[in-house]
């Protein structure tokens, strides 16, 4: 356990590194420049909802999933205990995931006014994924009625799944930046070489390089399992 956690290091710094990187700027952004989010005099109440939906969805949804993905990598214990942890974490993202979106219904227009983009369409399949992957999780590796000849079967559908979403979550995040800096910049209220216009491309950068380093630590063997399969080689 200790050796396998020493080689994993590396990993997890550089991934705890990023989502650090991630939650300051997305906060910086989020709090500082928050008369960026509506600029047609929002009342106090869409206003708080327009700031909460990127905390919600970055470090709600994105970060909290990255952490358990990871949990298998750095948590001791007992695989019962990894799992119940995984699924905690996994389910406190879901509900920050859902949470998130539904402060965008929030505005005067209403539902269909902000279900127009690119970003909104796959934000609403990537939440839905999600929390069928969630239940498809508890149903399969917590629920005590599955035997364990059905686990081992499904359990890579299980991993590349529960990647493919998280990978879908952080494209998804990076289509709303992108589309909320061209809104802001053709509308004049932001410039093409500004603070805040280094903050959002600073944090797209950062979810690119946070993505990277949780789907390899994810993919990566432990150690131990690396070094017994070159003994049985021999």
């Amino acid at each position: 356990m200790a050796a396998a956690l020493t080689s994993s290091f590396p990993v997890l710094f550089f991934a705890r590194f990023s989502a650090c990187l991630v939650a300051m700027l997305v906060i910086i952004w989020a709090l500082h420049f928050k008369d960026s989010f509506i600029p047609q005099s929002p009342t106090q109440e869409e206003h708080i909802y327009a700031v909460m939906h990127p905390l919600l969805m970055v470090i709600g949804f994105i970060l909290i999933s990255g952490e358990a993905i990871l949990v298998y990598k750095w948590l001791p214990g007992s695989r019962n205990l990894k799992k119940l942890v995984h699924l905690c974490l996994q389910g406190v993202a879901l509900a920050c995931g859902i949470f998130g979106i539904w402060t965008k219904f929030q505005g005067q227009d209403g539902v269909v006014a902000n279900f127009y983009s690119l970003h909104s369409w796959m934000g609403l399949v990537c939440i839905t994924l999600f929390g069928a992957q969630w239940l498809f999780g508890f149903m399969s590796f917590w629920h005590r009625g599955e035997v364990r000849t059905t686990r081992l079967k499904v359990l890579p559908w299980h991993v590349f799944l529960g990647l493919y979403t998280y990978g879908l979550a952080v494209v998804t995040a990076e289509t709303g930046l992108l589309e909320k800096l061209t809104f802001l910049q053709t509308l004049g209220n932001v410039s093409k070489r500004c603070p805040e216009t280094a903050v959002v491309n600073g944090l797209g950068l950062s979810l690119a390089l946070l993505s990277s380093v949780v789907i390899v630590a994810a993919v990566t063997p432990p150690m131990r399992q690396t070094s017994d399969r070159k003994h049985s080689s021999f």
